[in-house]
């Protein structure tokens, strides 16, 4: 085991000079959570969007079943999509298993629900509050949705950076789709795990310090962008 001050001086020392396998671990890291956002906005906002807007039965079952996926453990994420990827599963064909493919899917599973859910919160809110205006205007459902987007744009950046943020700390699911392979889908995350009990602390510090710098910035960026949305609102 490493000297604690020995490992914080080596941590700093990778972390400043750029170390060539801890910048593949954390591109990779960052690669797979982008990418995963990516998706999870493109089917999470006109879901959202659609139950923030309409009315029809059933809809608030589905309301209360996409606020429980928010709570979904990583582990049986892991688990449903290691199943459906894994030889003897519906998709094993397409031989995707421990690969980056995998842990976006098994993130884009995590984070949907949580982008769908908070759209669909703040769509409803300013539906609610535009609602006699845009009858009096008589424009189209399309219109009205653009328009609630474009209201809600600083909103929805914010869903977005949340969902980046609950994608770059996973570790449960991404575990156990990727299988934490060495220069092929080792993430921050998972290398953290390994590396703390092989007792390599400096690595594990220096990915910590980084992972810890991520989450500063993004949530400093979700409190900036609340601002402007409230400046907005209020201006």
């Amino acid at each position: 085991m490493q000297d604690f001050a020995e490992s914080f001086s080596l941590a700093f020392s990778l972390v400043w000079s750029f170390d060539a396998h801890l910048m593949e671990i954390v591109w990779l890291s960052v690669r797979v959570s982008i990418t995963a956002v990516i998706i999870a906005l493109i089917i999470g906002f006109p879901l959202g969007a659609a139950l923030g807007m309409t009315r029809f039965p059933g809809r608030q079952v589905i309301i209360v079943l996409v606020n429980a996926l928010m709570g979904l453990p990583p582990v049986v994420v892991g688990l449903l999509v290691y199943i459906m990827l894994s030889n003897a599963g519906p998709f094993g064909w397409l031989r995707l298993l421990y690969s980056p493919t995998a842990m976006i899917i098994a993130q884009t599973v995590l984070i949907t629900p949580i982008v769908t859910a908070l759209t669909r919160e703040i769509v409803e809110q300013l539906h609610q509050e535009y609602d006699e205006f845009f009858k009096s205007l008589c424009i189209s459902p399309g219109q009205v949705l653009a328009t609630l987007l474009w209201d809600a744009r600083y909103n929805l950046i914010t869903v977005a950076l949340a969902g980046f943020g609950r994608a770059i700390a996973e570790v449960g699911a991404v575990i156990i789709v990727g299988g934490n392979i060495n220069h092929l889908t080792r993430v921050m995350t998972t290398a953290i795990a390994l590396e703390t009990s092989k007792g390599d602390l400096a690595l594990a510090l220096a990915l910590g310090i980084i992972l810890m710098g991520l989450a500063l910035a993004v949530n400093a960026l979700v409190m900036g962008f609340r601002s402007t949305a409230r400046s907005t609102a209020f201006g």
